[in-house]
């Protein structure tokens, strides 16, 4: 039977389907999770989806309309078994029950017909391929798509915001003394507050006349930067709110924070919705440059009704505004930046890697089309380099390693791997192309961290059984029970390489060892060696889920590019070890040390030595939002930070040969070798 190549975004799933398969079976067998409340009825419309259209390189397929089916033929089902029930009915109740659901039915029909024509859009339980195609399944029809919330970390830092409140009290003008309102309420705010302001924004001052006569010439002015009016309310209001986030390439987290006390109020994070036009910020670029008229605008338009709804969700919840929000500070990736304001990034895809600009931006909220107080300001943070963006800039300013003694490896993993080694007498950086595999990305059965997720595997080295984790549960699996497993996120996959190593399934090649005797490894369906972490009956998906050996060569790549960007550091500032090991990254936090180490994601060291700073990028966007004096030292890192570019290092790719091996080819690991399998056969 014909197949066909269907890939899900965001969850990354891709399987070959027989053609005329509708897009929700494959997606109840490829283990994403999609409403339909009606039971393919096609009467809740929860489960629409959209087709992409267009040429995608990095997943190797051509996604067209074409490729799909409209939903005529099951309408036609649906509608013929309505008139049989019309026909069949024997009281006239029922005849009108029946009709009215026809009637629905024909109503919500003409709906979905509309939305097909204008955005792409499919029910997915009435839509059959035959071709291949990339599906996009909106958040509304996500289930059980929950993001690992970014959590807040603790920062310690001096409130210093550059949004103030002051509240005023003015005389109201007389003949004698018919002053200006805005110049009275400037005056007001140097007599009161020692605050000298220089302007008003257009829309403050608009308002202004009517609002400071509301209540008897008594307003609390919002002031940014010390230098502009941007809001003016009756009376006394007290609340001061403003927003950190940080555009991750693949989720994006927001902190609402109070800039009077410095509390987090409110975190909210959800994929990043550019997903859908590319895994990695190589294959976005790619897109912007297939798409030269609409690519650019697609992309930022999709960032930005983001980032409004997380506001929105945020405000919300509180019962506050969004209005109420008067300012944004934003950290993201080089490419992330530059989509979000709209900039070409297809300068940064080749050599020399240069961004557009490197220094932080301040920009009316309304210019952006950023759903806060329009008045209000998006400070975007700087760049170090083309690959080195904001996001590593808040690291370095929530972790300072330019103000440490101790030699400091920092490292943020992510889809992209940024990385900073020095102390405060030098600091070097650089990027490691590290990919979505850490992520559960370009992996069999990879899929991103939610709900029924495998997160945690173990390997017994005398049986060689597993058992493991799934995220939303505590219990480990024993082979009998159902785990309810969809597939494999980022810190499964480590730990399931590690564990095959500790266990000599794998061998330092990546090699799968055929000494070895176990109904778990075995020749899979694509003639690949490959590993059983759970049997069909313990999973969701109806279906063994294994790592095979292009899972194992997709883990080398990724730890072997981590490793030796490490390695190139340290061989440039001529060290040979480090002090202190800083891991950043919400990605990061949830990764087994130990089992790193194991596979080589890192050089050895004492493990003691090892940190984890959580969502440090975001961290560092909430100490800029807190204090002004952090975006000029932000602003001053970025550039006193040497970026090396490991494609002009003339031996990296042996170096980065050497990496890929299990856990080195020639570094020794001294602190976790006795975990390593020692050369046997259990046959």
């Amino acid at each position: 039977m014909e197949q066909h190549t269907l890939i899900f975004q965001p969850s990354g799933r891709r399987a070959k389907v027989a053609a005329g398969t509708t897009i929700l079976n494959a997606a109840r067998k490829m283990g994403v999770g999609i409403e339909a409340v009606c039971g393919d009825n096609l009467n809740c419309g929860k489960c629409k989806v959209v087709v992409m259209e267009g040429d995608f390189p990095k997943e190797g397929i051509t996604s067209s309309l074409g490729h799909v089916s409209r939903m005529a033929e099951k309408d036609k089902k649906v509608v013929r078994e309505l008139e049989e029930e019309i026909a069949s009915a024997t009281t006239e109740e029922a005849r009108d029950k029946a009709k009215r659901k026809m009637d629905k039915l024909k109503k919500k029909h003409a709906e979905l017909a509309s939305e097909e024509m204008e955005e792409n859009m499919r029910l997915a339980c009435s839509t059959t391929i035959h071709g291949d195609v990339l599906v996009f399944v909106p958040e509304s029809s996500r289930m059980s798509e929950g993001v690992v919330s970014k959590a807040a970390g603790k920062i310690d830092v001096e409130l210093k915001p550059a949004v103030r409140k002051y509240y005023v009290q003015m005389e109201p003008p007389e003949l004698s003394d018919p002053q200006g309102d805005f110049e009275r309420v400037r005056d007001a705010l140097e007599k009161e507050h020692g605050v000298k302001v220089e302007t008003i924004d257009y829309r403050a001052l608009q308002w202004l006349p009517d609002i400071i006569r509301h209540d008897d010439w008594k307003v609390t002015v919002t002031v940014w930067s010390g230098q502009e009016i941007i809001r003016v309310e009756p009376g006394k209001m007290e609340l001061n709110l403003g927003m950190a986030i940080d555009i991750g390439t693949t989720t994006v987290a927001a902190y609402l924070t109070d800039l009077e006390t410095g509390d987090v109020v409110g975190t909210e994070s959800m994929m990043n919705p550019q997903v859908k036009y590319g895994e990695d910020v190589m294959s976005r670029i790619t897109y912007c440059m297939l798409n030269p008229s609409t690519g650019l605008k697609e992309l930022q338009d999709t960032i930005i009704e983001g980032l409004n709804r997380l506001v929105k969700n945020a405000t919300e919840k509180l019962g506050y505004s969004q209005n109420d929000v008067s300012e944004l500070t934003l950290v993201g990736n080089s490419t992330m930046s530059h989509i979000l304001l709209g900039l070409n990034p297809e300068y940064m895809g080749a050599a020399p890697f240069a961004p557009v600009i490197h220094r932080s931006l301040d920009i009316k909220a309304d210019r952006l089309g950023v759903e806060i107080l329009p008045s209000g300001n998006v400070h975007i943070m700087p760049i170090e380099a083309g690959f080195v963006g904001a996001d590593n800039v808040g690291c370095l300013i929530a972790d300072q390693p330019h103000k440490r003694d101790e030699m400091t490896l920092l490292i943020d993993i992510g889809t992209n791997g940024e990385l900073v080694f020095g102390n405060k007498n030098r600091l070097i950086s650089c990027s490691t192309a590290t990919g979505p595999a850490l992520e559960g990305g370009e992996i069999e059965y990879g899929i991103r961290a939610t709900p029924g997720a495998i997160e945690a595997i173990r390997v017994d080295p005398q049986t060689l059984e597993a058992s493991f984790k799934v995220i939303g549960s505590d219990k480990w699996s024993d082979g009998k029970m159902d785990m309810q497993a969809k597939g494999v996120c980022g810190s499964g996959i480590i730990d399931g390489a590690a564990e095959m190593f500790k266990a000599g399934i794998i061998k330092r090649n990546g090699h799968f060892n055929q000494d070895l005797s176990s109904t778990r490894i075995r020749e899979g369906k694509s003639k690949l060696m490959e590993y059983v972490v759970a049997w069909s009956h313990e999973t969701a998906i109806e279906e063994d889920i294994t790592i095979n050996l292009k899972d194992v060569r997709a883990i080398q790549l990724a730890k072997g590019a981590l490793y030796s960007g490490c390695q190139m550091m340290m061989r440039k500032l001529g060290v040979e070890s480090f002090d202190r090991l800083a891991i950043a990254g919400a990605f990061g936090s949830h990764v087994d040390k130990e089992q790193a180490m194991v596979i080589g994601m890192y050089p050895d060291c004492d493990l003691g030595k090892v940190v984890f700073l959580g969502n440090a990028a975001g961290d560092g966007a909430r100490i800029a939002l807190l204090n002004m004096d952090k975006r000029a030292e932000a602003d001053l890192i970025a550039r006193q930070v040497e970026y090396v570019e490991l494609a002009l290092e003339n031996d990296f790719n042996d170096r980065l040969t050497e990496a890929m091996l299990f856990p080195h080819m020639l570094d020794k690991f001294p602190h976790v070798e006795h975990l390593f399998f020692k050369e046997k056969s259990n046959k």
